[in-house]
């Protein structure tokens, strides 16, 4: 069998064994066919046979092949001459080194992927803002404008991520009991808690809502207010009224430039925050990684040099202060 036809089973395999999400199937899909095209253009031609067919075997996978495609991908330019990160490289070779772990699952000859290195990645610099600087964009929003006031809070009390807040409906929030379940990253289910202040602010914000829209947050210029219940449900499924991510991303991008914050701020800044004050306050890590929904600790851990009190104690116990 050539790589390309393995591809669709390696995907049927990867949806209906491992559960992975369409989307993640979908991001698959896209690295595999990008790596086969590589293997058929570069496969050696053989001088018995030149009429053989130019599609790759997955014998055809070779260390050198595999070089030759690390460059390929390091040099790779776009129309626009953007190039591939660093990142999305290894994602590349994550789905690779998948791939192969699944032929030799199924004995299908081909390079150990255990011969594959993944490249180093350099965390970029975790940002987060201190609770004052939280205070002050909150206190930026208009009193009047509960939405945004929901939006900011839900965001720091929760760490939601902002695709999450714009999938919530408001049927979904236990505005009671504080509490809800969000499905994050690979489907996963977790729960997320509000703090009073955001759970209030979120019940007065729905009663201002004359709308039939389900979602929790819309964008006020696409208010539904039809009464009627079949246009109700058509607009509803569409989801028109629903707000963005990046409406969520320009309004706190506002309001922390308003309340003179330099740094950059985002939706995941807010989550950052969330994180870190946790830490800062005691929680332990495993707690905080499940708020999270990290998946792996080693993601949360990102946050413990920030957040660590005994480096801080060692330094004011430890360190001799200069004479001035």
């Amino acid at each position: 069998m050539y790589i390309t036809d393995l591809i669709d089973n390696f995907l049927e395999f990867l949806e209906i064994e491992r559960g992975r999400s369409l989307r993640t199937i979908a991001n698959y899909r896209l690295y595999l066919e990008r790596f086969a095209q590589f293997a058929d253009d570069h496969r050696p031609a053989d001088p018995k046979n030149p009429d053989q067919d130019s599609s790759a075997k997955p014998s055809d996978i070779t260390p050198d092949l595999i070089r030759q495609y690390r460059l390929y991908l390091n040099r790779y330019k776009d129309d626009r001459g953007q190039t591939l990160s660093i990142r999305t490289q290894t994602y590349y070779i994550i789905a690779l080194r998948q791939f192969l772990k699944y032929l030799a699952r199924r004995d299908i000859k081909s390079l150990d992927a255990a011969k594959i290195d993944l490249p180093k990645v350099v965390r970029p610099q975790v940002s987060f803002l201190q609770i004052d600087e939280v205070e002050r964009i909150l206190n930026e929003i208009p009193p009047d404008n509960l939405r945004d006031q929901a939006i900011l809070q839900l965001l720091f009390s929760s760490g939601l991520r902002v695709s999450e807040l714009v999938a919530l409906d408001r049927g979904q929030i236990n505005l009671e009991r504080r509490e809800f379940v969000v499905r994050g990253k690979g489907d996963k289910d977790r729960p997320v808690f509000l703090s009073p202040s955001a759970a209030e602010t979120i019940s007065d914000y729905l009663a201002t809502r004359n709308d039939q829209s389900k979602a929790l947050f819309i964008n006020y210029r696409d208010k539904i207010t039809s009464p009627n219940p079949k246009e109700k449900d058509d607009k509803d499924d569409k989801n028109s009224a629903r707000l963005t991510a990046r409406s969520v991303q320009r309004l706190v991008d506002k309001y922390s430039k308003l309340a003179g914050i330099t740094k950059k701020v985002t939706p995941h800044t807010m989550r950052h925050s969330f994180a870190t004050d946790l830490l800062m306050n005691g929680a332990d890590l495993r707690s905080v990684q499940g708020l999270l929904g990290h998946a792996d600790i080693s993601t949360t851990q990102v946050y413990t040099h920030l957040t660590d009190q005994h480096l801080k104690e060692i330094h004011d116990r430890f360190h001799t202060e200069g004479e001035h």
